[in-house]
């Protein structure tokens, strides 16, 4: 256990150095960086990514995997759209998290108890989400705002979950603070936390050992479609439209902040710091190439460089991994774990 938590701190600290060179070098190449409304803006723009990649971290760490979270945020804010005038903006806002939900729940029953493949069941997903989206809103994006007049208050108080602010944070920041807040010690400290990691790192072990596998990844699932659903509102409030092509390709982004945090594409390993921590990353290094002009299809050239990456360093770390448990099993270690330092010294 200590040698897991050792490596976890190792690995967070790797993340921030990173991090800091990422700082430095876009600062020095660009003076606009590192200004206050820059930085302000880039942390608004990171909470949509953000709050994603808090509940995708913990469906990967209990061996899952969501391709259509993009796609699902997509047809909640269509909802927004679509329905805000025959049932009112809050109601439209709240099913909208409702039908996120639901995505996630399907996604998670289809995965558990019909047995399909997360891959093909989330990329299945992705195109009836994305389908669906484009069918309501006739292709078209959406205004969001009060057209007849008759819903002042509603829509004042909507706009507020986008513009607001919240202890000097704005609303959206806030939420994603919270957000991961309420996760981290969720996942730390209460045996839902605990069944997840069990659950990633051996599946077959922790069903025979009695937990419920099937209702906690169930559950991770219809969180991951509900946070998609938090954060279409949020999205939706900010920018005063609805677009059926809304967050095309986040979910590649998401994945790739995560496995670049050291969440394992294998399940139960990873922390959601390290996560946070590959969304920054990658937020930092996305605006620096924009302030310097960078063209979009460099950007995402460079986006697939680092998830090869991170899923290369990944590989690397579970095969090390891998020899470590064997050697440990085969007794061929466990004597040099047990010299002490004053042993050591001796021979």
């Amino acid at each position: 256990m200590r040698s897991v938590q050792m490596r976890s701190v190792q690995e967070i600290a790797s993340l921030v150095v990173m991090l800091v060179i990422i700082v430095v070098v876009m600062s020095a190449a660009s003076p606009v960086f590192f200004t206050t409304r820059n930085l302000e803006n880039t942390l608004l723009d990171i909470t949509t990514v953000g709050i994603l990649a808090i509940f995708t971290t913990m469906l990967m760490i209990g061996g899952g995997l969501d391709l259509s979270i993009g796609s699902t945020l997509a047809l909640g804010g269509v909802i927004v759209g679509v329905y805000q005038e025959a049932w009112g903006i809050l109601p439209a806002a709240g099913a909208a998290i409702l039908v996120c939900g639901l995505v996630g729940l399907i996604n998670g029953f289809l995965v558990t108890y019909v047995g399909i493949n997360p891959l093909i069941t989330t990329l299945g997903m992705l195109s009836i989400a994305r389908g669906v989206a484009f069918v309501l809103a006739d292709g078209l994006t959406i205004p969001v705002f009060d057209l007849q007049g008759t819903q002042t208050d509603a829509y004042t108080l909507f706009t507020q979950f986008g513009e607001g602010r919240v202890l000097g944070l704005d609303t959206p920041v806030a939420v994603m603070l919270a957000l991961f807040v309420l996760a981290l010690l969720v996942m730390q400290f209460t045996p839902y936390g605990r069944a997840m990691y069990a659950i990633g790192g051996n599946y077959q072990a922790s069903n025979l050992a009695g937990l419920a596998v099937r209702r906690y990844r169930m559950i991770a699932y219809m969180l991951s479609g509900l946070s998609a659903g938090v954060a279409c509102v949020l999205l939706t409030s900010r920018l005063y439209a609805a677009d059926p092509r809304a967050a095309t390709g986040m979910e590649l982004t998401v994945i790739t902040a995560a496995v670049l945090g050291g969440i394992s594409l294998a399940g139960g390993k990873g922390t959601l710091i390290g996560t946070m921590l590959g969304v920054l990353i990658l937020s930092a290094l996305m605006n620096g190439m924009k302030l310097l002009s960078t063209s979009t299809d460099a950007q995402n050239i460079a986006l697939g460089l680092v998830l090869l990456l991170a899923v290369g360093l990944d590989q690397i770390r579970q095969r090390n991994f891998n020899i470590m448990r064997f050697l440990r099993s085969s007794r061929l270690v466990p004597e040099v774990a047990r010299v002490s330092p004053a042993e050591g010294s001796q021979s």
